[in-house]
């Protein structure tokens, strides 16, 4: 079929200020210590031969020379305030376009998979037939300020499902923003109805579909201190579009088979999210495996709680529940409010309690899917996790082909990490972003926060990709293999 091959590409003005706020957390992903015990058979990143062998050099060298630019700090804060300049600049200005242009052949080019679908398309088809890999595709659209902006990203989501199934079978799944198909304040003022409605269970919101359970008694039910405002007949007609935004690319997901993935978001919103998620999950997810997954972040201290009250109630209902588990990306943002509210923050309080919760969330869902419950999209870059996921698993006896259990990490990041699984025989997903520079600004900003630094994310990954260069090196100087 024929596909447009360009995006809209400008950024509504008003949200610049908005977007280029949010940063990701620096979660240090090391490689381990080496242990006393040679490591667990189920997945082992040691002989990087073996786990690179279908890596071009010249594509381990680029990736190397990226992510020890975004390990140096001074450069990367230079960077990303040059993106927010040319961001913020009006169209058509050198310098901005100057910049815009650096950045589509080096930090776009790292972590996106293009600027338009036909793009995107070709490199899920490489990665696939190289790799063994899939792609969970994000079209690259995240906040919304009104209806007609709600509109035309429901058309390219649409448009991404359409992509999708043109690939080769099972090797792509979408993403979706509920940011982007539903208006920012609606979400802001649904947020606030819910959880005023967790603090007064008696709180009537007529609007609200179903009971599955969004918040819990340790959720920052601070963020609305006073009764809020009912929904106004015009906001209630608005939240159903919304709803129905969601439900056709479900109902296109649906119709060509391909798993639906809702992205998290930050804690102002999350509520709201949820609520489209799960309103989703019970209408398209049947039979034996989910179609949609909701996304719960671990560095959140209410995300444990959450989790296991709405697997329970999925239980409860016969409703197959989709999870991916990831750490969080909004570290930054979440902090800073709280601070400016007066109140503890609803991060963990340091990274080994975010790394303790990731794995007690991930061992609880792999019990469920091992009893036939759901399904799991384990989404990290941390090894350790990556190791302890997948030795629970090979104990509980879920099959490595068993769609219901699945890993997922970043285009351009742990990619050591991705081979080694599916080297290991597990099912294994880039989370593939595509679209113009502009338009995924807020998406390359972030990626370059959690880079940056000696400490980054990525020093697993320029670990082995140094050691494996090292090896082909040698081989080639003195054939030493």
């Amino acid at each position: 079929m024929a596909i447009a091959t360009r995006i809209p590409t400008k950024i509504p003005r008003t949200l610049v200020p908005r977007y280029l706020s949010s940063a990701s957390s620096s979660l240090a992903d090391q490689l381990p210590e080496a242990p006393s015990q040679p490591p667990a058979p189920t997945l082992d990143l040691s002989d990087t031969r073996q786990l690179f062998a279908s890596v071009p050099t010249a594509a381990l060298l680029r990736s190397l020379a990226n992510l020890s630019t975004l390990a140096a700090g001074p450069i990367v804060d230079l960077a990303a305030a040059a993106l927010r300049a040319a961001a913020a600049a009006p169209e058509g200005r050198f310098l901005p376009a100057a910049v815009l242009g650096v950045a589509r052949a080096t930090v776009h080019r790292h972590f996106c998979a293009g600027e338009g679908f036909e793009e995107a398309g070709r490199a899920v088809e490489a990665m696939w037939a190289e790799q063994g890999l899939r792609s969970i595709l994000d079209y690259g659209m995240e906040d919304a300020e009104d209806v007609a902006a709600c509109a035309r990203n429901l058309e390219g989501f649409l448009r991404t499902v359409d992509m999708a199934s043109s690939l080769s079978p099972t090797s792509a799944s979408v993403c979706v923003k509920i940011t982007a198909l539903c208006p920012i304040s609606l979400l802001e003022r649904t947020s606030d109805l819910l959880r005023w409605k967790q603090k007064d269970p008696t709180f009537e919101l007529p609007w609200i579909t179903h009971s599955f359970p969004i918040l819990c008694d340790s959720s920052p039910l601070y963020l609305t201190p006073s009764v809020p405002d009912p929904l106004t007949e015009t906001e209630e007609l608005d939240l159903r579009v919304a709803q129905q935004r969601l439900s056709k690319i479900c109902h296109r997901c649906a119709e060509a088979g391909i798993p639906l993935v809702i992205d998290a978001e930050y804690a102002t919103l999350q509520p709201a999210v949820d609520y489209f998620t799960y309103s989703a999950a019970i209408q398209f997810n049947h039979g034996d495996q989910p179609m949609v997954y909701g996304t719960i972040q671990a560095y959140l201290r209410d995300s444990r709680e959450r989790m296991a009250n709405a697997v329970d109630a999925a239980e409860r209902e016969g409703i197959p529940l989709g999870i991916k588990l990831v750490r969080g990306a909004y570290l930054t943002r979440e902090t800073n409010l709280a601070s400016s509210l007066g109140v503890p923050s609803p991060i963990h309080g340091n990274i080994q309690e975010t790394h303790q919760c990731f794995d007690n969330c991930a061992a609880f869902l792999l019990e469920r899917v091992r009893r036939g419950s759901g399904a799991i999209l384990l989404a990290t870059h941390n090894v350790r996790s990556g190791q302890a996921a997948a030795a629970k698993a090979e104990e509980l006896g879920i099959g490595k082909e068993d769609q219901k259990l699945q890993f997922a990490q970043l285009l351009g990041m742990a990619d050591g990490l991705s081979l080694g699984l599916k080297n290991a025989g597990f099912q294994v997903s880039k989370y593939v972003p595509f679209g113009p520079v502009e338009q995924v600004i807020p998406y390359l900003l972030r990626r370059a926060e959690e880079n940056r630094g000696l400490l980054s994310t990525s020093a697993a990954d320029r670990q082995l990709i140094r050691k494996e260069l090292i090896r082909r090196l040698a081989t080639a100087v003195i054939g030493r293999t």
